[in-house]
Protein backbone atom coordinates (compact mmCIF):
# COMPACT_ATOMS: atom_id res chain seq x y z
CA UNK A 1 0.00 0.00 0.00
CA UNK A 2 1.27 3.55 -0.77
CA UNK A 3 1.74 5.80 2.23
CA UNK A 4 -1.08 8.62 1.82
CA UNK A 5 0.29 11.34 4.53
CA UNK A 6 2.84 11.68 7.12
CA UNK A 7 3.40 14.96 8.70
CA UNK A 8 6.79 14.99 8.33
CA UNK A 9 6.52 13.63 4.90
CA UNK A 10 3.81 16.95 4.24
CA UNK A 11 6.41 19.08 5.02
CA UNK A 12 9.54 18.02 3.65
CA UNK A 13 7.26 17.15 -0.03
CA UNK A 14 8.26 18.74 -3.03
CA UNK A 15 5.80 20.42 -5.36
CA UNK A 16 4.13 18.07 -8.52
CA UNK A 17 6.21 18.88 -11.71
CA UNK A 18 4.09 21.76 -13.86
CA UNK A 19 2.96 21.09 -17.57
CA UNK A 20 4.49 24.06 -19.29
CA UNK A 21 2.73 26.47 -21.76
CA UNK A 22 -0.07 27.94 -19.36
CA UNK A 23 -1.88 30.84 -20.83
CA UNK A 24 -3.05 34.19 -18.90
CA UNK A 25 -6.47 33.41 -17.29
CA UNK A 26 -7.15 30.27 -19.87
CA UNK A 27 -4.72 27.88 -18.26
CA UNK A 28 -4.25 24.88 -20.28
CA UNK A 29 -7.80 24.81 -20.71
CA UNK A 30 -7.57 25.50 -24.74
CA UNK A 31 -5.30 22.22 -25.39
CA UNK A 32 -7.26 20.37 -22.43
CA UNK A 33 -10.37 20.88 -24.36
CA UNK A 34 -9.61 20.10 -27.73
CA UNK A 35 -8.53 16.27 -26.61
CA UNK A 36 -8.34 15.44 -22.70
CA UNK A 37 -7.39 12.22 -23.16
CA UNK A 38 -4.33 13.25 -25.29
CA UNK A 39 -3.41 16.38 -23.52
CA UNK A 40 -2.87 13.51 -20.21
CA UNK A 41 -1.44 11.26 -21.79
CA UNK A 42 1.02 14.24 -23.01
CA UNK A 43 1.33 14.83 -19.36
CA UNK A 44 1.81 11.67 -18.71
CA UNK A 45 4.83 10.99 -20.47
CA UNK A 46 5.97 14.39 -20.35
CA UNK A 47 5.56 14.69 -16.16
CA UNK A 48 5.85 11.05 -15.11
CA UNK A 49 2.80 9.45 -12.74
CA UNK A 50 2.30 12.50 -10.74
CA UNK A 51 1.80 16.62 -12.96
CA UNK A 52 0.12 19.78 -12.27
CA UNK A 53 -1.63 21.50 -14.96
CA UNK A 54 -4.39 24.65 -14.94
CA UNK A 55 -7.83 24.75 -15.89
CA UNK A 56 -8.82 28.35 -16.26
CA UNK A 57 -7.74 29.34 -12.05
CA UNK A 58 -7.70 25.75 -11.02
CA UNK A 59 -4.92 23.90 -10.12
CA UNK A 60 -5.28 20.25 -11.01
CA UNK A 61 -2.70 17.53 -10.64
CA UNK A 62 -2.85 14.30 -12.29
CA UNK A 63 -2.13 11.23 -10.91
CA UNK A 64 -1.98 8.06 -12.91
CA UNK A 65 -0.70 4.30 -12.75
CA UNK A 66 -1.78 1.48 -10.06
CA UNK A 67 0.31 3.03 -6.87
CA UNK A 68 -0.80 7.00 -7.30
CA UNK A 69 -4.68 5.60 -7.93
CA UNK A 70 -4.28 3.85 -4.62
CA UNK A 71 -3.10 6.80 -3.19
CA UNK A 72 -6.32 9.01 -4.48
CA UNK A 73 -8.67 6.20 -3.79
CA UNK A 74 -7.86 5.15 -0.45
CA UNK A 75 -7.47 8.58 0.61
CA UNK A 76 -9.87 9.99 3.55
CA UNK A 77 -12.44 11.88 2.82
CA UNK A 78 -11.09 14.55 5.10
CA UNK A 79 -8.06 14.75 3.00
CA UNK A 80 -9.61 14.05 -0.40
CA UNK A 81 -12.66 15.18 -0.81
CA UNK A 82 -15.23 13.91 -3.69
CA UNK A 83 -17.98 16.18 -2.71
CA UNK A 84 -16.19 19.55 -3.46
CA UNK A 85 -15.23 18.56 -6.44
CA UNK A 86 -18.60 17.47 -8.13
CA UNK A 87 -20.27 20.65 -7.37
CA UNK A 88 -21.02 20.09 -10.70
CA UNK A 89 -23.72 18.24 -9.91
CA UNK A 90 -25.76 20.11 -7.58
CA UNK A 91 -27.63 21.77 -10.14
CA UNK A 92 -29.00 18.46 -10.95
CA UNK A 93 -29.24 16.18 -7.86
CA UNK A 94 -30.37 19.50 -6.06
CA UNK A 95 -29.07 21.27 -3.21
CA UNK A 96 -28.50 19.52 0.40
CA UNK A 97 -28.35 16.12 -1.84
CA UNK A 98 -25.22 13.59 -2.42
CA UNK A 99 -22.56 15.88 -3.17
CA UNK A 100 -23.76 19.02 -1.63
CA UNK A 101 -24.78 17.57 1.73
CA UNK A 102 -22.65 17.40 4.51
CA UNK A 103 -20.89 14.05 4.89
CA UNK A 104 -22.91 12.28 7.56
CA UNK A 105 -25.99 12.94 5.12
CA UNK A 106 -24.45 11.99 2.04
CA UNK A 107 -23.26 8.72 4.03
CA UNK A 108 -27.09 8.20 5.10
CA UNK A 109 -28.44 9.06 1.52
CA UNK A 110 -26.12 6.49 -0.18
CA UNK A 111 -27.36 3.92 2.18
CA UNK A 112 -30.28 4.42 1.72
CA UNK A 113 -30.54 3.24 -2.31
CA UNK A 114 -27.71 0.08 -1.78
CA UNK A 115 -30.53 -2.25 -1.08
CA UNK A 116 -31.95 -2.06 -4.75
CA UNK A 117 -28.08 -2.70 -5.88
CA UNK A 118 -28.20 -5.52 -3.23
CA UNK A 119 -27.53 -9.20 -4.55
CA UNK A 120 -31.02 -10.73 -3.94
CA UNK A 121 -33.16 -7.99 -6.45
CA UNK A 122 -30.16 -8.17 -8.69
CA UNK A 123 -31.41 -11.69 -9.16
CA UNK A 124 -34.65 -10.39 -10.80
CA UNK A 125 -33.25 -7.58 -13.35
CA UNK A 126 -32.00 -10.06 -16.12
CA UNK A 127 -35.83 -10.98 -17.19
CA UNK A 128 -36.93 -6.94 -17.14
CA UNK A 129 -33.82 -6.26 -19.15
CA UNK A 130 -34.29 -9.24 -21.86
CA UNK A 131 -37.89 -8.39 -21.60
CA UNK A 132 -36.90 -4.75 -22.98
CA UNK A 133 -34.73 -5.79 -25.44
CA UNK A 134 -36.97 -7.97 -27.44
CA UNK A 135 -39.45 -5.16 -27.06
CA UNK A 136 -37.05 -2.80 -28.55
CA UNK A 137 -35.64 -4.86 -31.70
CA UNK A 138 -39.45 -6.96 -32.36
CA UNK A 139 -40.32 -4.75 -35.66
CA UNK A 140 -36.31 -5.10 -36.60
CA UNK A 141 -37.66 -7.27 -39.62
CA UNK A 142 -35.20 -9.68 -41.89
CA UNK A 143 -32.33 -6.28 -41.96
CA UNK A 144 -31.79 -2.78 -41.43
CA UNK A 145 -30.20 0.30 -40.16
CA UNK A 146 -29.95 2.33 -36.85
CA UNK A 147 -27.82 4.52 -35.07
CA UNK A 148 -26.30 2.39 -32.59
CA UNK A 149 -25.62 5.08 -30.34
CA UNK A 150 -29.31 6.77 -29.90
CA UNK A 151 -30.64 3.05 -30.14
CA UNK A 152 -28.33 2.02 -27.12
CA UNK A 153 -29.29 5.00 -25.21
CA UNK A 154 -32.99 4.84 -25.63
CA UNK A 155 -32.89 0.75 -24.29
CA UNK A 156 -30.62 2.02 -21.74
CA UNK A 157 -33.13 4.28 -20.31
CA UNK A 158 -35.85 1.77 -20.45
CA UNK A 159 -33.79 -1.03 -18.62
CA UNK A 160 -32.59 1.24 -15.80
CA UNK A 161 -35.76 3.06 -15.28
CA UNK A 162 -37.52 0.07 -15.61
CA UNK A 163 -35.23 -2.34 -13.01
CA UNK A 164 -34.72 0.90 -10.78
CA UNK A 165 -37.07 3.26 -10.29
CA UNK A 166 -40.69 1.35 -11.24
CA UNK A 167 -43.53 1.38 -13.58
CA UNK A 168 -44.34 4.91 -13.29
CA UNK A 169 -41.43 6.30 -15.13
CA UNK A 170 -41.30 3.08 -17.88
CA UNK A 171 -44.75 3.28 -18.90
CA UNK A 172 -47.07 6.14 -17.39
CA UNK A 173 -44.15 9.01 -17.93
CA UNK A 174 -41.96 7.19 -20.82
CA UNK A 175 -41.62 9.85 -23.60
CA UNK A 176 -41.69 12.59 -20.50
CA UNK A 177 -39.07 11.64 -18.42
CA UNK A 178 -37.11 10.75 -21.62
CA UNK A 179 -37.02 14.25 -22.28
CA UNK A 180 -36.15 15.74 -19.01
CA UNK A 181 -33.64 12.82 -18.68
CA UNK A 182 -31.85 14.46 -22.04
CA UNK A 183 -32.32 18.16 -20.34
CA UNK A 184 -30.60 16.97 -17.29
CA UNK A 185 -27.86 14.60 -18.99
CA UNK A 186 -27.04 18.32 -21.19
CA UNK A 187 -26.45 19.98 -18.01
CA UNK A 188 -23.28 18.01 -17.05
CA UNK A 189 -21.45 19.93 -19.27
CA UNK A 190 -17.56 20.99 -18.81
CA UNK A 191 -18.33 24.38 -17.96
CA UNK A 192 -20.24 23.68 -14.83
CA UNK A 193 -16.92 22.62 -13.00
CA UNK A 194 -15.71 26.07 -13.16
CA UNK A 195 -19.37 28.38 -13.63
CA UNK A 196 -22.26 25.97 -12.74
CA UNK A 197 -25.23 28.98 -12.98
CA UNK A 198 -23.99 30.77 -16.17
CA UNK A 199 -27.18 31.92 -18.37
CA UNK A 200 -26.81 29.46 -20.68
CA UNK A 201 -29.91 28.26 -22.57
CA UNK A 202 -28.71 24.52 -22.08
CA UNK A 203 -28.09 25.23 -17.94
CA UNK A 204 -31.50 27.04 -18.19
CA UNK A 205 -33.35 24.12 -19.98
CA UNK A 206 -31.21 21.98 -17.23
CA UNK A 207 -33.17 23.90 -14.47
CA UNK A 208 -36.41 23.66 -15.84
CA UNK A 209 -36.15 19.61 -15.77
CA UNK A 210 -36.03 19.53 -12.42
CA UNK A 211 -38.16 21.43 -11.49
CA UNK A 212 -40.75 19.51 -13.87
CA UNK A 213 -39.34 16.13 -12.46
CA UNK A 214 -39.73 17.34 -8.83
CA UNK A 215 -43.49 17.66 -9.82
CA UNK A 216 -43.87 14.47 -11.40
CA UNK A 217 -42.40 13.05 -7.85
CA UNK A 218 -44.71 14.53 -5.77
CA UNK A 219 -47.62 13.57 -7.65
CA UNK A 220 -46.20 9.57 -8.00
CA UNK A 221 -45.69 9.68 -4.13
CA UNK A 222 -49.22 10.43 -3.26
CA UNK A 223 -50.58 8.01 -5.59
CA UNK A 224 -48.85 5.66 -4.23
CA UNK A 225 -49.61 6.37 -0.66
CA UNK A 226 -53.04 5.63 -1.48
CA UNK A 227 -51.89 2.26 -2.73
CA UNK A 228 -52.21 -0.83 -0.16
CA UNK A 229 -49.65 -2.72 -1.65
CA UNK A 230 -46.11 -1.64 -2.12
CA UNK A 231 -43.48 -1.48 -5.45
CA UNK A 232 -39.89 -2.85 -4.07
CA UNK A 233 -38.07 -0.23 -6.40
CA UNK A 234 -35.63 2.19 -5.35
CA UNK A 235 -38.34 4.99 -5.30
CA UNK A 236 -40.41 2.82 -3.08
CA UNK A 237 -37.10 2.67 -0.95
CA UNK A 238 -36.67 6.31 -0.59
CA UNK A 239 -40.15 7.12 0.20
CA UNK A 240 -40.25 4.80 3.31
CA UNK A 241 -36.83 5.88 4.06
CA UNK A 242 -35.39 7.56 7.10
CA UNK A 243 -32.93 9.51 8.28
CA UNK A 244 -31.02 8.28 11.54
CA UNK A 245 -33.00 11.28 13.92
CA UNK A 246 -35.91 9.66 12.24
CA UNK A 247 -37.57 11.84 9.40
CA UNK A 248 -38.30 11.33 6.23
CA UNK A 249 -36.78 12.76 3.01
CA UNK A 250 -38.16 15.44 0.72
CA UNK A 251 -39.97 15.58 -2.31
CA UNK A 252 -36.46 17.54 -3.37
CA UNK A 253 -34.39 14.98 -1.89
CA UNK A 254 -36.09 12.25 -3.27
CA UNK A 255 -36.02 13.82 -7.18
CA UNK A 256 -32.13 14.56 -6.40
CA UNK A 257 -31.57 10.92 -5.33
CA UNK A 258 -33.69 9.30 -8.02
CA UNK A 259 -31.50 11.25 -10.58
CA UNK A 260 -28.21 9.92 -8.71
CA UNK A 261 -30.02 6.41 -9.60
CA UNK A 262 -30.51 6.41 -13.02
CA UNK A 263 -27.14 8.49 -14.08
CA UNK A 264 -25.63 5.84 -12.63
CA UNK A 265 -27.34 3.21 -13.99
CA UNK A 266 -27.57 4.50 -17.27
CA UNK A 267 -25.31 7.48 -17.94
CA UNK A 268 -22.20 5.45 -18.59
CA UNK A 269 -23.67 2.44 -19.77
CA UNK A 270 -24.99 3.42 -23.27
CA UNK A 271 -22.03 4.59 -24.69
CA UNK A 272 -20.19 1.02 -23.67
CA UNK A 273 -22.53 -0.97 -25.17
CA UNK A 274 -22.26 1.18 -28.01
CA UNK A 275 -18.68 0.35 -28.31
CA UNK A 276 -19.21 -3.27 -27.20
CA UNK A 277 -20.84 -3.75 -30.44
CA UNK A 278 -18.73 -1.93 -32.96
CA UNK A 279 -15.28 -3.30 -30.97
CA UNK A 280 -17.18 -6.99 -32.08
CA UNK A 281 -18.09 -5.24 -35.75
CA UNK A 282 -14.22 -5.14 -36.32
CA UNK A 283 -13.12 -7.81 -35.38
CA UNK A 284 -14.96 -10.51 -36.58
CA UNK A 285 -12.30 -13.32 -34.93
CA UNK A 286 -13.67 -12.16 -31.33
CA UNK A 287 -17.14 -11.50 -32.40
CA UNK A 288 -16.68 -15.26 -33.49
CA UNK A 289 -15.64 -16.20 -30.04
CA UNK A 290 -18.37 -14.51 -28.35
CA UNK A 291 -21.10 -16.14 -30.33
CA UNK A 292 -20.14 -19.70 -29.94
CA UNK A 293 -20.20 -18.94 -26.69
CA UNK A 294 -23.70 -17.46 -25.94
CA UNK A 295 -24.74 -20.33 -28.66
CA UNK A 296 -23.24 -23.20 -27.18
CA UNK A 297 -24.53 -21.48 -23.41
CA UNK A 298 -28.09 -20.51 -24.11
CA UNK A 299 -29.26 -21.97 -28.13
CA UNK A 300 -31.53 -20.26 -29.72
CA UNK A 301 -33.82 -19.62 -27.20
CA UNK A 302 -32.03 -20.41 -23.85
CA UNK A 303 -33.35 -18.86 -20.58
CA UNK A 304 -31.33 -15.66 -20.12
CA UNK A 305 -31.16 -15.63 -15.81
CA UNK A 306 -28.76 -13.78 -13.07
CA UNK A 307 -26.45 -16.89 -12.69
CA UNK A 308 -26.69 -18.01 -16.73
CA UNK A 309 -25.27 -14.55 -17.07
CA UNK A 310 -22.01 -15.67 -14.73
CA UNK A 311 -21.26 -17.95 -17.25
CA UNK A 312 -20.15 -16.22 -20.40
CA UNK A 313 -16.49 -15.15 -19.80
CA UNK A 314 -15.85 -14.56 -23.30
CA UNK A 315 -18.70 -11.66 -23.33
CA UNK A 316 -17.49 -10.12 -20.17
CA UNK A 317 -14.01 -9.83 -21.00
CA UNK A 318 -14.66 -7.92 -24.03
CA UNK A 319 -16.82 -5.51 -22.07
CA UNK A 320 -13.75 -5.40 -19.64
CA UNK A 321 -11.68 -4.66 -22.67
CA UNK A 322 -14.23 -2.24 -24.23
CA UNK A 323 -14.08 -0.24 -20.86
CA UNK A 324 -10.50 -0.63 -20.66
CA UNK A 325 -9.91 1.44 -23.76
CA UNK A 326 -13.19 3.49 -24.10
CA UNK A 327 -13.62 4.22 -19.99
CA UNK A 328 -16.80 6.61 -19.95
CA UNK A 329 -15.49 9.18 -17.52
CA UNK A 330 -12.32 11.10 -18.66
CA UNK A 331 -11.54 11.66 -15.35
CA UNK A 332 -12.49 11.53 -11.45
CA UNK A 333 -11.44 14.58 -9.49
CA UNK A 334 -11.41 15.53 -5.46
CA UNK A 335 -10.67 18.38 -3.54
CA UNK A 336 -7.19 18.70 -1.49
CA UNK A 337 -8.83 20.21 1.79
CA UNK A 338 -5.27 18.93 3.76
CA UNK A 339 -1.95 18.82 2.02
CA UNK A 340 -1.93 15.28 0.40
CA UNK A 341 1.34 13.34 -0.11
CA UNK A 342 2.14 10.90 -2.54
CA UNK A 343 6.18 9.73 -2.39
CA UNK A 344 7.91 12.67 -2.83
CA UNK A 345 5.63 14.97 -3.60
CA UNK A 346 3.28 16.95 -1.42
CA UNK A 347 -0.33 18.50 -3.11
CA UNK A 348 -1.14 21.73 -1.18
CA UNK A 349 -4.33 22.05 -0.03
CA UNK A 350 -6.87 24.18 -2.16
CA UNK A 351 -5.63 22.28 -5.91
CA UNK A 352 -7.74 19.54 -7.08
CA UNK A 353 -6.30 15.91 -8.01
CA UNK A 354 -7.53 13.73 -10.58
CA UNK A 355 -7.13 10.01 -11.73
CA UNK A 356 -7.60 9.04 -15.55
CA UNK A 357 -8.69 5.79 -15.85
CA UNK A 358 -8.10 5.92 -19.60
CA UNK A 359 -4.77 7.28 -19.32
CA UNK A 360 -4.10 4.70 -16.27
CA UNK A 361 -5.35 1.69 -18.82
CA UNK A 362 -2.84 2.59 -21.31
CA UNK A 363 0.73 2.29 -19.24
CA UNK A 364 2.15 -0.61 -21.04
CA UNK A 365 3.85 -1.82 -17.77
CA UNK A 366 0.64 -2.54 -16.80
CA UNK A 367 -0.93 -3.63 -19.81
CA UNK A 368 1.46 -4.63 -22.41
CA UNK A 369 0.62 -3.65 -26.23
CA UNK A 370 -1.96 -0.85 -24.70
CA UNK A 371 -3.10 -0.13 -27.80
CA UNK A 372 -4.44 -3.44 -28.40
CA UNK A 373 -7.99 -4.47 -28.25
CA UNK A 374 -7.16 -7.65 -26.79
CA UNK A 375 -10.19 -9.43 -24.13
CA UNK A 376 -7.91 -12.36 -23.39
CA UNK A 377 -5.76 -10.51 -20.85
CA UNK A 378 -8.77 -10.93 -18.32
CA UNK A 379 -8.27 -14.86 -18.86
CA UNK A 380 -7.01 -17.20 -16.00
CA UNK A 381 -3.12 -17.54 -17.16
CA UNK A 382 -2.67 -13.77 -17.57
CA UNK A 383 -5.22 -11.66 -15.31
CA UNK A 384 -3.43 -8.46 -16.29
CA UNK A 385 -6.17 -6.57 -14.34
CA UNK A 386 -5.19 -8.44 -10.91
CA UNK A 387 -2.71 -5.73 -9.60
CA UNK A 388 -4.83 -3.74 -7.90
CA UNK A 389 -5.89 -0.33 -8.77
CA UNK A 390 -4.41 -1.16 -12.20
CA UNK A 391 -7.91 -1.40 -14.15
CA UNK A 392 -10.76 1.35 -12.72
CA UNK A 393 -13.28 1.68 -14.56
CA UNK A 394 -15.63 2.13 -12.00
CA UNK A 395 -13.42 4.03 -9.81
CA UNK A 396 -11.49 2.39 -6.75
CA UNK A 397 -11.96 2.35 -3.16
CA UNK A 398 -15.08 3.12 -0.91
CA UNK A 399 -16.09 5.47 -3.74
CA UNK A 400 -16.18 2.72 -6.54
CA UNK A 401 -19.46 2.59 -8.74
CA UNK A 402 -21.57 1.05 -6.37
CA UNK A 403 -23.62 0.31 -9.74
CA UNK A 404 -20.67 -1.92 -11.18
CA UNK A 405 -22.84 -4.74 -10.91
CA UNK A 406 -26.09 -3.71 -12.11
CA UNK A 407 -24.03 -2.14 -15.43
CA UNK A 408 -22.11 -5.40 -16.09
CA UNK A 409 -25.44 -7.77 -15.65
CA UNK A 410 -27.05 -4.86 -17.82
CA UNK A 411 -24.47 -5.20 -20.66
CA UNK A 412 -24.37 -9.07 -20.61
CA UNK A 413 -28.22 -9.24 -20.78
CA UNK A 414 -28.22 -6.92 -23.75
CA UNK A 415 -25.65 -8.80 -25.82
CA UNK A 416 -27.26 -12.27 -24.64
CA UNK A 417 -30.18 -11.40 -26.74
CA UNK A 418 -29.06 -8.56 -29.52
CA UNK A 419 -26.09 -11.15 -30.73
CA UNK A 420 -27.83 -13.80 -30.71
CA UNK A 421 -30.89 -12.47 -32.81
CA UNK A 422 -28.87 -10.39 -35.38
CA UNK A 423 -25.40 -9.77 -37.03
CA UNK A 424 -24.21 -6.66 -37.16
CA UNK A 425 -21.70 -4.77 -39.45
CA UNK A 426 -20.54 -0.79 -39.88
CA UNK A 427 -21.60 1.07 -42.57
CA UNK A 428 -18.78 3.69 -42.59
CA UNK A 429 -15.30 2.88 -42.68
CA UNK A 430 -13.92 1.67 -39.23
CA UNK A 431 -11.61 4.71 -38.73
CA UNK A 432 -14.70 7.07 -38.42
CA UNK A 433 -16.25 5.79 -35.20
CA UNK A 434 -14.07 7.32 -32.74
CA UNK A 435 -14.64 8.73 -28.81
CA UNK A 436 -16.09 12.21 -28.41
CA UNK A 437 -14.64 14.14 -26.45
CA UNK A 438 -17.16 17.01 -26.31
CA UNK A 439 -19.10 15.58 -23.65
CA UNK A 440 -18.15 15.28 -19.72
CA UNK A 441 -19.00 11.19 -20.27
CA UNK A 442 -17.05 9.87 -23.46
CA UNK A 443 -19.15 8.30 -26.22
CA UNK A 444 -18.93 7.39 -29.58
CA UNK A 445 -19.88 10.03 -32.25
CA UNK A 446 -22.93 10.82 -33.81
CA UNK A 447 -23.83 9.16 -36.62
CA UNK A 448 -22.96 5.87 -35.21
CA UNK A 449 -24.58 3.90 -38.30
CA UNK A 450 -24.48 0.19 -37.88
CA UNK A 451 -26.39 -2.64 -40.71
CA UNK A 452 -28.10 -5.56 -38.95
CA UNK A 453 -29.38 -8.31 -40.43
CA UNK A 454 -31.08 -11.79 -38.82
CA UNK A 455 -28.93 -14.59 -37.83
CA UNK A 456 -30.38 -18.15 -39.56
CA UNK A 457 -28.22 -20.85 -37.62
CA UNK A 458 -27.94 -21.10 -34.26
CA UNK A 459 -26.19 -24.03 -32.26
CA UNK A 460 -28.70 -25.72 -29.89
CA UNK A 461 -27.71 -25.28 -26.48
CA UNK A 462 -25.41 -27.42 -24.84
CA UNK A 463 -25.42 -27.59 -20.82
CA UNK A 464 -22.01 -25.68 -19.13
CA UNK A 465 -21.37 -25.14 -15.72
CA UNK A 466 -18.77 -22.61 -14.55
CA UNK A 467 -15.87 -24.65 -14.26
CA UNK A 468 -16.26 -25.70 -17.66
CA UNK A 469 -16.20 -22.45 -19.00
CA UNK A 470 -13.62 -20.70 -16.26
CA UNK A 471 -10.43 -22.67 -15.08
CA UNK A 472 -11.02 -22.42 -11.50
CA UNK A 473 -7.61 -21.87 -9.40
CA UNK A 474 -7.04 -24.70 -7.64
CA UNK A 475 -6.04 -24.31 -3.66
CA UNK A 476 -5.26 -26.99 -1.38
CA UNK A 477 -4.38 -27.45 2.30
CA UNK A 478 -6.74 -28.25 5.43
CA UNK A 479 -7.86 -24.82 6.36
CA UNK A 480 -8.19 -21.55 4.76
CA UNK A 481 -8.46 -17.88 5.42
CA UNK A 482 -10.90 -15.41 4.71
CA UNK A 483 -9.91 -11.38 4.53
CA UNK A 484 -12.30 -8.62 3.99
CA UNK A 485 -10.70 -4.63 2.89
CA UNK A 486 -13.70 -3.12 4.69
CA UNK A 487 -12.27 0.61 2.77
CA UNK A 488 -13.39 -1.45 0.01
CA UNK A 489 -16.15 -3.18 0.73
CA UNK A 490 -19.91 -1.79 -0.05
CA UNK A 491 -22.15 -3.88 1.12
CA UNK A 492 -23.63 -5.89 -2.09
CA UNK A 493 -24.25 -8.99 -0.04
CA UNK A 494 -23.13 -11.28 -2.62
CA UNK A 495 -20.80 -13.05 -0.56
CA UNK A 496 -23.50 -14.14 1.99
CA UNK A 497 -25.68 -15.56 -0.95
CA UNK A 498 -22.85 -17.55 -1.99
CA UNK A 499 -21.84 -18.08 1.64
CA UNK A 500 -24.30 -17.89 4.08
CA UNK A 501 -22.23 -20.11 6.65
CA UNK A 502 -18.93 -17.95 6.02
CA UNK A 503 -20.64 -14.13 5.58
CA UNK A 504 -23.19 -12.32 7.50
CA UNK A 505 -24.10 -8.92 6.22
CA UNK A 506 -26.68 -6.59 8.49
CA UNK A 507 -29.25 -3.75 6.70
CA UNK A 508 -26.38 -1.49 7.48
CA UNK A 509 -24.27 -3.31 4.66
CA UNK A 510 -21.67 -4.23 7.69
CA UNK A 511 -20.05 -7.83 7.08
CA UNK A 512 -19.17 -10.44 9.71
CA UNK A 513 -17.05 -13.20 8.72
CA UNK A 514 -18.42 -16.39 10.51
CA UNK A 515 -15.84 -18.55 10.46
CA UNK A 516 -12.25 -18.06 11.51
CA UNK A 517 -10.84 -21.31 10.55
CA UNK A 518 -13.40 -22.29 7.73
CA UNK A 519 -13.46 -26.58 7.38
CA UNK A 520 -12.45 -27.31 3.74
CA UNK A 521 -15.41 -28.48 2.35
CA UNK A 522 -16.40 -24.50 2.34
CA UNK A 523 -13.42 -23.51 0.17
CA UNK A 524 -15.99 -23.78 -3.24
CA UNK A 525 -18.37 -21.27 -1.54
CA UNK A 526 -15.72 -18.97 -0.50
CA UNK A 527 -13.79 -18.89 -3.62
CA UNK A 528 -17.19 -17.77 -5.67
CA UNK A 529 -17.74 -14.92 -2.92
CA UNK A 530 -14.58 -14.29 -3.73
CA UNK A 531 -15.46 -13.99 -7.45
CA UNK A 532 -18.52 -12.74 -7.88
CA UNK A 533 -18.02 -9.31 -4.95
CA UNK A 534 -18.47 -7.19 -7.03
CA UNK A 535 -16.38 -4.31 -5.12
CA UNK A 536 -13.20 -6.95 -5.03
CA UNK A 537 -12.75 -6.92 -1.05
CA UNK A 538 -12.56 -10.44 -0.42
CA UNK A 539 -9.03 -12.54 -0.60
CA UNK A 540 -9.23 -15.93 0.23
CA UNK A 541 -5.74 -18.01 0.93
CA UNK A 542 -5.46 -21.43 1.88
CA UNK A 543 -2.96 -22.48 4.54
Amino acid sequence: MVAINTQKNVLSGKEPPKMPGALPLLGHMLEFGKNPFDYMMRLRNKLGEIGEFRMFHQKMVLMTGPEANEAFFRAPDAQLDQSQAYKIMTPIFGKGVVFDAPPHKKDQQLKMLMPVLRDKPMRGYAQVIVREVEQMIADWGDSGEIDLLEFMKELTIYTSSHCLLGDEFRYELNEEFAKIYHDLEKGVNPLAFVFPYLPLPVFRRRDKARARLQELVTGIIAKRAQKPEKSEDAFQLLIDARYDDGSRLSAHEITGMLIGTIFAGHHTTAGTAAWTLLELARRPEQLAQVLNELDAHFGADGEVTFQSLREIPALENVIKEVLRLHPPLIFLIRKVMQDFQFKDYTVKAGKYVCASPRVSHRIADVFPDPEKFDPDRYSETRQEDAAPFSWIAFGGGKHKCSGNAFAMLQLKAIFSILLRRYTFELIDNKDTYQDDFTQMVVQPLSPCRVRYKKRSLIKEAAVWSTTDIVQERVQSGPHFQITIDRELCQGHATCMTEAPELFQVDDAGNVTVLQENPPLELLKKAQQAEKYCPAKAIKIKSN
